[in-house]
């Protein structure tokens, strides 16, 4: 989890969510107390009227990386961060994922990832693409089957936090303005795809998440889609005419 200082990204947007869950729980809690007061249970409602939620909770836009930035950023990184760096950018695999996946994980011949322990509980399959493919095949030069394939250059884990330093100093060099954090790369390869007119649900299912959560985090990158799909969709629906009435086209019986 990222460090929660008050002067970093990372910990306004600690405060952000922990604000935003203080609001959740004070709309249930009034939710009850309103019923309460309805039932005869309390005399005033007067004191929960005065508890206002906070203000600015949500969530701040997605933050990705150009393609540019993402070379750069590969680019800037050491040698075996580098390697966890570009997966994270071909495959949108969280950091936990990516250090915990193993050489029996990856089928070179499918192009195919299979992430064991997901977020979601249950394992899911992520697509590789010709390069994805390539990177990891080198990484596993060599290697048996339960080998990290994306370990340290001292061939221990990538462990927990260990990303923050070493991806915060690749920002520096590589002129990233913010820094983004290592779930960020997660959110580029997502903003990739949705600025290419790749459907949400396509998206969501290399992701592993819900439609729902994609179309609210990458919906406004992909315009141009969402403009072509509703015109294809709709089509015409009468034919352009000089007079005030509208004729409506006669469906085929």
């Amino acid at each position: 989890m990222p460090s929660c200082h008050r002067y970093s990204q990372a910990g306004r947007d600690c405060k952000r969510a922990r604000r935003a869950s203080a609001n959740r729980v004070l709309t249930v809690l009034r939710a009850a107390l309103n019923h309460a007061y309805r039932e005869g249970n309390a005399k005033t409602d007067e004191a929960w009227r005065r508890v206002k939620p906070f203000n600015g909770t949500q969530a701040a836009r997605v933050r990705y990386l150009s393609d540019e930035e993402a070379r750069r950023l590969i680019n800037a990184c050491a040698p075996d961060f580098r390697a966890i760096v570009h997966a994270a950018l071909l495959t949108g695999m969280r950091y936990g994922e990516l250090s915990a996946l193993q050489v029996k994980d990856v089928d070179i011949t499918a192009r195919i990832a299979t992430v064991r322990h997901s977020k979601a509980g249950k394992p899911r399959t992520v697509i590789l693409t010709d390069e994805a493919t390539e990177l990891l095949r080198q990484q596993m030069l060599g290697m048996s089957g339960g080998s990290l394939v994306l370990a340290r250059a001292d061939e221990q884990p990538w462990g927990k936090s260990h990303q923050h330093r070493p991806l915060r100093d690749a920002c520096v060099h590589a002129a990233i303005t913010p820094p983004i954090s290592f779930h960020g790369l997660r959110h580029s390869f997502a903003s990739r795809l949705a600025m290419r007119g790749v459907p949400m649900a396509v998206i969501a299912a290399a992701l592993g998440n819900s439609e729902a959560i994609c179309a609210r985090h990458y919906a406004h990158l992909a315009p141009g889609y969402i403009a072509d799909t509703v015109r294809l969709a709709l089509g015409r629906l009468a034919e352009p005419t000089n007079s005030n009435l509208t004729q409506l086209r006669r469906s085929a019986v």
